[in-house]
């Protein structure tokens, strides 16, 4: 006999829908102040930025319509409905950026060559107002960062523009103490450097999920030892956990029920009990439980611990 005990089918990204709306909204207006910037002082970190804060504004605007995708309710055809969707997004955060710090790399090593004119001062102001609406943006995402694989990267996106904004204001106060002009070479280096290592996390975080590993933070040799401590249970096998989206855990897993327990009708008590431990314990409040009598395992086609 299975069961499964639902309680909340909405995605993590979904509680901060809103939140993720105004970070794209702020972005938006700092790529475009970006551009003008860049453009108008020639720098190159400047312009490095800017792509870099658009390819952030791509991904959270696909961050959320994948969060509204997934929040359309199951159907027959799909029954976890389109939750994947949110990590399918992610997948395609990840990588949008490292796409996006090839270029800059590229960019960066053909303008080492050359000898620009660089105007210090638009480009020393224009990366202080991306730096205070990062901040800002920061902010707003802090929360959500613990719960989405999407704020998450959004989070991760926006703090890397804080930490490339202030390399720009940097470069720029090199440039204008020194005359080095190579310095809007190097910051625009340190940006795409920068951007590698949020990727390579987020993409590892994706794969994750999409080949169904344990989530992090449950330890199946644990959940095996809680599952046999709870009245009427005599073994475990076939346990499984993975997760579907950000913030929405599962698992399930075949249950040896002792005897007596099944013969007195006391099956749904088992199965309450069950639910209760791993929610209470581990966090995984979807579960599915086949609830199986002694030597019932020899009869499964496959084994699994």
């Amino acid at each position: 006999m299975g069961a499964g005990h639902v309680h909340d089918h909405g995605t993590a990204a979904s509680r901060h829908r809103g939140r993720l709306v105004l970070v794209l909204a702020i972005t938006l207006a700092v790529v475009g102040v970006q551009v003008v910037g860049g453009l108008v002082s020639g720098s190159l970190a400047l312009l490095a930025d800017a792509g870099h804060m658009l390819t952030d504004a791509v991904g959270v605007g696909v961050a959320l319509t994948a969060s509204a995708v997934a929040a359309r309710p199951a159907t027959d055809a799909r029954t976890y409905g389109l939750q994947r969707a949110e990590i399918l997004a992610a997948l395609a955060n990840a990588l949008v950026l490292t796409g996006v710090a090839v270029w800059v790399l590229v960019e960066a090593a053909r303008r080492w060559g050359g000898q620009p004119e660089v105007a210090t001062g638009l480009m020393i102001g224009t990366a202080l107002v991306g730096a205070a609406a990062n901040a800002a943006s920061l902010l707003l995402l802090r929360r959500g960062r613990r719960e989405s694989l999407n704020v998450r990267g959004a989070y991760l996106e926006v703090l890397g523009d804080l930490v490339g904004s202030l390399a720009v204001v940097a470069a720029g106060a090199v440039i204008a103490l020194t005359g080095w002009v190579r310095a809007d070479a190097l910051a625009s280096a340190v940006i795409g450097l920068m951007i590698l290592p949020r990727a390579w996390s987020l993409l590892r975080d994706v794969v994750d999920v999409l080949l169904e590993a344990t989530p992090r933070g449950v330890d199946l040799e644990h959940v095996r030892e809680h599952i046999r401590g709870v009245p009427g249970v005599l073994d475990v096998h076939d346990l499984h956990a993975w997760t579907i989206t950000s913030g929405v855990p599962v698992l399930s897993a075949h249950v040896v029920v002792d005897p007596g327990w099944i013969d007195t009708g006391r099956s749904g008590e088992v199965l309450d009990r069950l639910a209760e431990c791993l929610a209470g314990h581990f966090d995984v409040e979807h579960c599915t439980f086949q609830l199986e009598p002694v030597g019932h395992q020899a009869h499964e086609l496959a084994h699994h611990p």
